[in-house]
């Protein structure tokens, strides 16, 4: 990602048809190891803040999933 850029990332319950997948992903929230590089909202966008890397986690329970994002310099 380049400072200023968006994207959206998604989790979801695994087999979608499960009997609690719809708890599960109903509890998903996000997070962000270092704000000052990326955010993330509520509905999972990420926003590109500053260069350098930041871990975005989903978490629901005890289910969690992290990526690494790397922000670099706009263009």
């Amino acid at each position: 990602m380049k400072v200023g850029d968006t994207k959206q990332v998604t989790a979801v319950a695994d087999p979608a048809d499960s009997d609690d997948a719809t708890v599960v992903n109903d509890a998903i929230t996000y997070t962000s190891d270092d704000e000052t590089i990326a955010k993330v909202a509520t509905d999972g966008t990420i926003t590109a803040v500053a260069e350098g890397t930041a871990n975005i986690t989903a978490t629901s329970g005890a289910f969690s999933a992290s990526v690494k994002v790397t922000v670099s310099a706009a263009a």
